[in-house]
């Protein structure tokens, strides 16, 4: 009767029934992802459920909210979809119902997780890697996707040498955490033992990507793949050489198999090593020196390691641990897997501190350019670091500054290799005031009986340590330190040989660096530093005058004594002296220690308007580039202007336009623009013919503004 209306029942039924089904393949395929063994499939799928549940709550409440007017054609249809509408609400409600319920098995889970996880860590802690890998395991039983589990366990696995189970723990761990930088430090160090360097050298890469602030971190495991890949390539060229039959090659193992014949008395073993040191000429050598176990002299001769370790050695000992030394570094010059292998060595690592102190001319002296093997480059420096106990290093070497030969030299280059490590600057703070300082103080205070050029680098060393915050507290805070380093511009003053002018320069830089800090100790000292230093500024050399400038400039501020003494003394004539010839750091310092001194010293203002006619000087610094100079020009400029007629002085300059200019700058520096303000609001208080030049210059806004600086 009604076709029309009978075919549009039969193709809505049908759009209902594929509705329903495609809700139905939805929810099956929800339940298969939250059943996958994978757990970023499963994270996914809770998302996506957790999202349908949501969109599902929004379209029930629109739907009760809306009435909607239709006549009902077919009654079976209707009650076809709506059970269909019910049994896919049903799923619904099972799959919230799930959703919840894993939740809270989820979070019981994660309890019992972490708890076997610790359970771990502590075997791990105490070495049992079997164990701990096995608590890892059932961790993970209770919670696959728990990132920290796969790391952990992978750690384990590196240390059982089961290195593709490291590297699958690594890539479950990545797929829980993309951006996980432990897993690619971890899976870099198993390729590295499997040999691949290009997928180690990838896993590093990944982690710089991750966070650049790791670049120290990639750069130490980057050089661990290229070492251990030239390792490698040493060793096969080596072994390609044995089996070519060259000589040089084979005696290298017949010489080391000669050591290793037991009974034979220690002359036997010191030519014998006498003659190995001979062999080595080449990486080839160092190599086979290597994989013949070379260093396992010590362990496996008890003659040699007794001689070696001796505490008072005879002469025989004595030129068997000279010759040994002298093999090493043969070995290990240029060759940093040689280095790692001798340095990891307990003896060695145990006997160097002792050798150093041994008082044995020709042991120190090996052992100095053993050591400069190390400190000489980046990689030697961090091994030294690493594998020794440097706390006592700095006053051992800093002894040697009394030899008057090669010794003293090679150990202050030594230290000043260390200083550019910070883990050597913290360990020296150990020892630092118990037994540095009392040795540091003790060589200024003989500078005359020690070698000069040696005491001068030590100095330098010491200032350099004073980057230290630590170091150089303690260093300022120390009343004998002070005491030396006065002591010793004392004994230079009138020495004019260039080596103990250096220690003039040197120790001034250390006054200077100590000088960053404020304490009771200095204001004690101010006058007396300020006058050692007004007396310097006679010295012929121009590098010492600029640095007694730099002191004063850094003394002065702690002592208004001090700073009465040097204006008696006539300091500003000679700094405008020195101003007017002055390169910029000299100027630096100049106008700085004016600026110091013209703040509360009237006599410093009347001398400075005297000795700098019509402000010469002062314009030409506000022309500097250089902000610290510009700030401290306009502060001394306002300072004099209060002298009467100083004012008047500048009336057919520049100087308005020169202060206008900065106080309406951009300088980085703040106090550039309220000083050079303050400046030209004083120059128009006192003498206010400047005004009209200022009008011109349409500057009254900042003059105005310029007024609070004044008053305040």
């Amino acid at each position: 009767r009604w076709p029309g209306l009978a075919m549009l029942a039969d193709e809505q039924r049908e759009e209902d029934l594929r509705r329903f089904l495609r809700r139905v393949d939805d929810i099956a395929n929800l339940v298969q992802g939250l059943n996958s063994t994978d757990p970023a499939v499963k994270e996914k799928t809770i998302a996506e459920a957790e999202k349908r549940l949501h969109d599902e709550e929004i379209s029930q409440e629109k739907e009760s909210k809306t009435m909607v007017n239709r006549t009902v054609i077919n009654t079976q249809a209707s009650d076809m979809a709506n059970a269909d509408e019910v049994n896919a609400d049903g799923f619904l409600a099972i799959l919230e119902k799930d959703a919840k319920e894993r939740a809270e098995r989820r979070k019981k889970n994660e309890h019992l997780a972490n708890a076997l996880k610790e359970k771990g860590n502590d075997a791990f802690r105490k070495g049992d890697y079997v164990i701990a890998i096995q608590r890892y395991t059932e961790g993970l039983e209770k919670l696959k996707d728990k990132q920290e589990l796969y790391t952990n366990r992978a750690q384990a696995y590196l240390k059982m040498h089961e290195y593709e189970k490291a590297i699958g723990d690594c890539e479950w761990a990545l797929k829980c955490n993309e951006k996980c930088i432990k897993a690619y430090f971890l899976m870099g160090k198993a390729h590295l033992a499997l040999k691949h360097y290009s997928e180690s050298r990838q896993c590093y890469e990944k982690i710089l990507q991750i966070d650049p602030q790791k670049e120290s971190l990639f750069k130490d495991c980057m050089n661990e793949v290229n070492l251990e890949e030239k390792r490698m390539k040493d060793e096969e060229r080596a072994m390609k050489e044995v089996q070519s039959g060259k000589l040089a090659a084979l005696s290298i193992k017949e010489l080391l198999q000669k050591l290793d014949r037991p009974d034979h008395n220690i002359l036997y073993y010191t030519g014998g090593i006498r003659l190995l040191t001979g062999a080595v000429k080449d990486c080839t050598e160092q190599t086979l020196f290597r994989t013949n176990n070379g260093f396992s002299i010590l362990n496996d001769n008890e003659i040699v390691r007794r001689s070696f370790c001796a505490e008072r050695k005879n002469t025989a000992e004595v030129d068997l641990s000279v010759s040994l030394l002298s093999l090493w570094q043969a070995v290990c010059t240029g060759n940093e897997e040689n280095q790692r292998l001798l340095l990891t060595h307990p003896d060695v690592n145990a006997q160097l501190p002792k050798l150093l102190s041994s008082g044995v001319l020709e042991i120190q002296k090996e052992t100095l350019a053993l050591i400069s093997l190390y400190s000489e480059n980046e990689n030697g420096r961090r091994l030294l670091v690493r594998h020794q106990d440097l706390t006592k290093w700095l006053q051992i070497l800093m002894k040697f500054v009394i030899s008057t030969d090669a010794r003293a030299s090679s150990a202050m280059n030594i230290l000043s290799h260390l200083t550019e490590e910070e883990r050597f600057k913290t360990q020296c703070h150990v020892m630092l005031s118990t037994g540095v300082l009392p040795l540091f103080t003790q060589l200024l205070t003989s500078a005359k009986l020690v070698n000069p050029a040696a005491l001068a680098h030590c100095i330098g060393i010491m200032g350099n340590l004073c980057a230290d915050i630590v170091t150089r507290t303690q260093m300022a805070e120390s009343k004998e330190c002070w005491q030396a380093c006065l002591k010793l511009v004392d004994d230079c003053f009138y020495i004019t040989t260039p080596k103990y002018q250096e220690c003039l320069f040197a120790v001034l830089g250390l006054m200077m660096n100590l000088l960053l800090e404020s304490n009771v100790i200095i204001q004690y000292f101010a006058v007396d530093i300020s006058g050692r230093c007004m007396s310097l500024l006679r010295n012929k050399d121009g590098r010492i005058v600029t640095r007694a400038i730099g002191v004063l400039s850094r003394i002065l501020p702690a002592s208004s004594s001090a700073v009465e003494e040097v204006v008696k003394g006539g300091v500003v004539k000679k700094i405008i002296k020195f101003l007017k010839a002055g390169g910029q750091i000299t100027s630096n310092y100049g106008i700085k220690t004016l600026s110091v001194c013209t703040r509360s010293n009237r006599q410093a203002q009347e001398d400075l308007v005297k000795s700098d006619k019509r402000f010469s000087v002062l314009l030409k610094l506000l022309d500097s580039e250089n902000e610290m100079i510009v700030g401290n020009a306009a502060f001394c400029l306002g300072q004099c202007l209060a002298v009467p007629g100083a004012a008047a002085s500048l009336l057919n300059s520049n100087v308005v336009m020169i202060l206008l200019k900065h106080a309406g700058g951009d300088a980085t520096r703040t106090l550039v623009q309220e000083n050079a303000a303050i400046a030209l609001g004083k120059l128009c208080v006192a003498e206010p013919r400047h005004v009209c030049q200022l009008r011109k210059l349409n500057g009254l806004a900042i003059l105005n503004s310029s007024m609070k600086y004044v008053q305040s």
